[in-house]
C-alpha cells in the first residue's frame, strides 16, 4: 500500500512505501523512510569489506576522496575448503587471508570473524553509516564449510528434485537449511538488540548461472527459496531489523556467463522492499536501471555490488539508484582514482558527511 507522508522542515515531501515486515522495527522504519526521502534525488555512496578487514576499503576510499562512503557492507561468509581455496579468495572466505593480500589461511574460528563483523557494525551505526549485510554459503549439507566450488556450482546446481527438498518443511534439507539460517540469524538478532537495521541482502545474483541458488526459474524456483528465508526470520526468528533486498545481477548474455530478465526470479512485491542489480565491467545499460524501476513498481532501487563506479553521465541518466556498493578491492585495483574522485564529488552522490544522523534518524545536511 502506497502511504503519502508530509515531513515539514528540511526534509521534503516523500512518498514511501511501508516495509513488508508489518513489526518492523522503528530503527528499520526510519531507514526506509529516509531512502525514500532521497529517491531520485540522490544516490548514496557504499562501499563492501571483507569480514576479516574490518573497515579497510572504507578507509581506502576515505584515502583516495578525502570522504567516506555511507553504505558499509560486509558477508557472512563461508569457510574455503580443499586445494583450490585460491580460487574462491576473491570473495572473502571467512578463513582467508584479505583478497589481493598475501593467501594464507589465518586461523581464526567463523564465531570470532562473525562477531568482530557484528561489533564493526554497531561501530559504524553509531557514526551515521548504513549497514547492509550478505552471505555466501555453502549448500545445507555442507554447513559452514565447504570448497568454493559448491558455492560457484555453475552447471552442478541441485535438480528439481533436490530444490524441491530443499524449499519443502520437515524435510533432511530443509531441516539442513534451518541450522545453517539459525546460526546467521542469531548474529542478526544482536544487531536487532543494539537497534540497527540492516540492509539485507541474501542469494545476490539469482538470475545468473554461477552459484548454487542460481538459475532456477518460475514461481516454484528461487522464490520458494526467498520466501521460506522472510518467514523463517520473520515469523520463527522475529528479526524485524531487516529491510529485505532483492538483489539481482544485471541481465547479460555472456556465454556461460548468462543473467537472465530480473521478473523471471521475483518473489512478488509483498516479500521486497527493495530491489537491487549488481553491475561489473561498468556495464551502465539503460534497460538494466529501467527494467528494475518497472518491475518495482514504486518501491526503490539500488546497485547492491558494482565493480567499475558508475561515470557522472551514468548518475545523471539513472538517478533512482538509491546507492551503489562498490565490491572491496575493486575500488582502487581495478578503478582510477579520477573516477572515484568524480562520482564521490558528484553532487547527487551523498558521501557521509553530507548526511546528519541522530537519534536514529538520518537527513541530509
Amino acid at each position: 500500500m502506497l502511504v503519502v507522508i508530509a515531513i515539514f522542515g528540511c526534509t521534503p515531501k516523500k512518498d514511501t512505501i511501508q516495509p513488508v515486515n508489518q513489526n518492523a522495527t522503528a530503527e528499520a522504519r526510519n531507514l526506509l523512510d529516509f531512502l525514500y526521502s532521497v529517491k531520485g534525488r540522490y544516490t548514496l555512496t557504499g562501499q563492501h569489506n571483507f569480514p576479516s578487514s574490518g573497515s579497510k576499503y572504507n578507509e581506502i576510499a576515505y584515502r583516495i576522496t578525502g570522504k567516506y562512503p555511507v553504505i558499509w557492507g560486509c558477508d557472512f561468509s563461508f569457510n574455503v575448503m580443499g586445494d583450490s581455496a585460491r580460487n574462491f579468495h576473491h570473495c572473502g572466505p571467512l578463513n582467508l587471508s584479505n583478497p589481493l593480500d598475501s593467501f594464507y589461511f589465518h586461523g581464526i574460528s567463523p564465531g570470532e570473524i562473525r562477531s568482530r563483523m557484528i561489533d564493526e557494525a554497531k561501530n559504524l551505526y553509531a557514526r551515521g553509516h548504513i549497514i547492509t549485510l550478505m552471505w555466501h554459503h555453502c549448500p545445507p549439507q555442507f554447513g559452514d564449510s565447504c570448497d568454493g566450488s559448491k558455492v560457484w556450482a555453475m552447471e552442478n546446481r541441485p535438480t528439481p528434485a533436490e530444490w524441491d527438498s530443499l524449499v519443502t518443511e520437515g524435510t533432511k534439507m530443509n531441516t539442513l537449511w534451518k541450522k545453517q539460517a539459525d546460526g546467521i540469524a542469531e548474529y542478526l538478532k544482536q544487531l536487532q538488540d543494539a537497534k540497527v537495521p540492516v540492509l539485507w541482502r541474501p542469494y545476490h545474483e539469482m538470475n545468473g548461472v554461477w552459484f548454487w541458488w542460481c538459475n532456477q526459474k518460475g514461481e516454484n524456483g528461487f522464490p520458494r527459496l526467498w520466501k521460506m528465508m522472510y518467514h523463517y526470520f520473520t515469523d520463527v526468528h522475529k528479526l524485524n531489523n531487516l529491510i529485505w533486498v532483492w538483489n539481482t545481477n544485471a541481465p547479460r548474455d555472456i556465454p556461460g556467463d548468462e543473467a537472465w530478465p530480473y521478473d523471471q526470479f521475483y518473489p512478488g512485491g509483498e516479500y521486497v522492499d527493495i530491489l537491487a542489480a549488481d553491475v561489473y565491467r561498468r556495464d551502465y545499460k539503460q534497460s538494466h536501471h529501467d527494467d528494475l524501476m518497472k518491475l518495482a513498481n514504486g518501491k526503490l532501487i539500488a546497485l547492491g555490488e558494482i565493480g567499475q563506479v558508475p561515470t557522472v553521465d551514468h548518475l545523471n541518466a539513472q538517478p533512482d539508484w538509491s546507492w551503489f556498493m562498490t565490491w572491496g578491492y575493486f575500488v582502487d585495483k581495478y578503478n582510477d582514482s579520477t573516477d572515484v574522485k568524480a562520482i564521490y564529488n558528484h553532487p547527487a552522490a551523498l558521501t557521509l558527511d553530507e548526511i546528519e544522523f541522530k537519534n536514529g534518524y538520518w537527513k541530509v545536511k
